[in-house]
């Protein structure tokens, strides 16, 4: 398998509950490697946030920030370029995503500030899936992983996120994006459709904005 996968830089990326760590340790699985994978649960103030968002959404966002730079930081510092993917279940791009909805304007621009400086050098993914399963499937799966801080998510935050992350790769900046429609398949339960999403990552795409359905 690996050697179909031409990219050795791969994002995945999507809504709450799309399925981007299970996608991530597949594909780094596939090509060798150990997936990078987000550890939310080590954000002190992620359930709070969930509680109260507007007074929790500063610190929240400030320590994703920081987590996203010192692990994507040493991974790239521990890759070597010929040798080893790199597979990561969020851009580091995302921090920024998600400030803009949930701060107020002036703590958005000193979170701007300090996000300016932490993405200097960041380099572009060569591959970005985006897997968009639906706002029924999303919420289905989001009931089915059982984070009991995730359950009461306003439908109205995540139809926004949607509307962040159509923004962000409107243009590919670099990459080849993928948008993903996952609404039909089921890459989790069913090894054919993982097949499917394999076979995606597998084409030789062009820089750009590709849309696919599975």
């Amino acid at each position: 398998m690996s050697n179909r996968i031409p990219y050795r830089h791969i994002v995945i990326e999507g809504g709450i509950g799309a399925g981007k760590s299970t996608l991530a340790k597949a594909l780094a699985e596939a090509l060798g490697s150990e997936p990078l994978l987000e550890p939310f649960a080590d954000n002190p103030f992620l359930e709070q946030f969930y509680l109260d968002p507007a007074r929790y959404a500063f610190p929240v966002e400030l320590s994703f920030l920081a987590q996203r730079y010192k692990q994507v930081k040493a991974a790239l510092s521990a890759r070597t370029l010929f040798r080893d993917a790199l597979v990561a279940d969020y851009l580091f791009a995302k921090s920024d995503l998600f400030a803009k909805i949930t701060l107020p304007k002036t703590e958005y621009q000193l979170f701007r500030n300090l996000y300016d400086v932490m993405a200097e050098g960041m380099p572009q993914p060569e591959l970005i899936l985006y897997l968009k399963p639906g706002s029924e499937r999303q919420q289905a799966q989001i009931a089915a992983r059982g984070r009991s801080y995730e359950q009461d998510i306003d439908t109205d935050y995540l139809a926004r996120l949607e509307k962040a992350y159509e923004r962000q790769f409107k243009h590919a900046r670099g990459s080849r994006v993928i948008w993903v429609d996952t609404s039909e398949i089921d890459f989790v339960a069913r090894p054919e459709d993982m097949g499917k999403i394999m076979d995606i990552a597998s084409q030789p795409w062009k820089v750009g904005v590709h849309k696919v359905k599975p």
